[in-house]
């Protein structure tokens, strides 16, 4: 199955069992529903218990698989995702309006908290190394296959040959290495400290880190367009920066677009 197809795919079966979880304060109407990638959880679950201006209804998944279902037909009030390119792919399709970039986050390499074999990326190349990675087209692969592409093409080679799982999302990669089932995977550094100390992070050379921001947009036709709008401005300036700031978010990084 070519990548698209399995794209699709995977937004049908989200479409179909995606679980959200209703949160908030007051009762103002018909609930807000937000999809947001799978990183933003436990920042935008606080933020949601405490948003004043009604329910709302979250939804994580990958942010390709959520951008697919809009494409699809499916419609909430909110997008957020951990890349600016998927809102504005939506934005220039006529989806959603135009979207803000609202967080920054860091690309790490993870590993288990009594891990051993794996202290720096050199590391990953050794032949004994197991990893799981972002797949093609999800915001934290696509980040990690820049870092790749900026090493050495011997060294690149050895660590893509030592991946034994490619994830549809963060939370996928996360699940690996909690398991024990690979050595290492490349994370988000807001994933390593929701882990509640069962991973660590090994930072990446300054010259290898990709920027990594965050976009979000509210979607064209919402039927509840002031709490929407509400709830983003939020991430901005109020209850959502807060806890973005309490999970580990970073300003958006300079120049991000």
């Amino acid at each position: 199955m070519n990548s698209e197809r399995r794209v699709a795919a995977v937004a049908l079966l989200l479409a179909l069992t995606l679980v959200g979880c209703g949160v908030g304060k007051g009762d103002q109407g018909s609930s807000l529903t937000v999809s947001a990638a799978s990183s933003l959880k436990d920042a935008f679950t606080q933020y949601a218990e405490a948003f004043s201006d009604g329910e709302v209804k979250l939804q994580f998944a990958g942010s390709n698989a959520l951008a697919t279902q809009i494409r699809q037909g499916v419609r909430p009030d909110i997008f957020a995702a951990a890349n600016t390119e998927l809102p504005q792919e939506l934005f220039a399709a006529g989806l959603v309006e135009r979207p803000i970039i609202f967080a920054g986050n860091r690309l790490v390499i993870a590993v288990g908290r009594d891990a051993m074999k794996v202290k720096s990326l050199a590391d990953l190349s050794a032949r004994d190394i197991t990893l799981a990675i972002g797949a093609a087209g999800v915001p934290v692969g696509d980040y990690t296959a820049k870092v790749l592409s900026r090493l050495p093409s011997v060294q690149r080679a050895a660590i893509l040959n030592n991946v034994r799982s490619r994830e549809p999302d963060v939370g996928g990669i996360v699940g690996k290495l909690s398991q024990g089932a690979v050595d290492a995977g490349f994370v988000y550094i807001t994933d390593v400290e929701a882990s509640g100390g069962r991973l660590k992070a090994i930072e990446l050379p300054p010259a290898l880190e990709p920027h990594v921001a965050y976009g979000v947009a509210v979607v064209k036709g919402s039927a509840q367009h002031k709490q929407a709008e509400t709830f983003v401005a939020g991430l901005l300036d109020g209850g959502g920066q807060r806890a973005l700031a309490g999970a580990g978010f970073e300003p958006p990084p300079a120049g991000a677009r």
